[in-house]
């Protein structure tokens, strides 16, 4: 582990769980990231403006962090981007599926002490490690 910051992820996730708060407490919705975008990409177009506010601020709030602390990360080398793709389709279809993402299911739901959630944060932690060592033993992919 190269770049071990226990400050800046307390501090990141201390910030996601006050805008889940701010988001439960404010609008009476769940800060699932999954089902933001996907209500904002339906037809007809159900993007209310917190959906639109909500998806913004997750741009706009990385873009304003990279322009203070200068700290982009880099693009891995070497990576197949035909690896990538398939990766983000299977995530989409993991979320359609198990109905919420980590934000949904491991932020929001496990607060909520829901039994579903846990559930579904066990099997998306398995499927991540499990998803690290073939693409780092099979593919010969990765640092």
């Amino acid at each position: 582990m190269d770049h071990f910051t226990p400050f800046a992820s307390l501090a990141g996730g201390a910030l996601i769980g006050l805008a889940a708060v701010l988001l439960l407490g404010g609008a009476g919705r769940i800060a699932g990231v999954s089902g933001i975008l996907s209500g904002a990409l339906v037809w007809p177009v159900r993007a209310e403006g917190w959906r639109l506010a909500f998806l913004a601020g997750l741009i706009l709030g990385a873009a304003l962090f990279y322009q203070i602390f200068g700290d982009a990360p880099a693009a891995r080398a070497h990576f197949p981007a035909l690896l990538l793709a398939v990766a983000g389709l299977l995530v989409g279809f993991g979320t359609t599926v198990g109905g919420g993402c980590t934000s949904g299911h491991g932020v929001c739901g496990l607060a909520r002490f829901s039994a579903r959630s846990l559930g579904a944060t066990l099997v998306f932690l398995a499927i991540g490690v499990l998803t690290a060592i073939v693409v780092r033993h099979g593919f010969g992919v990765g640092g």
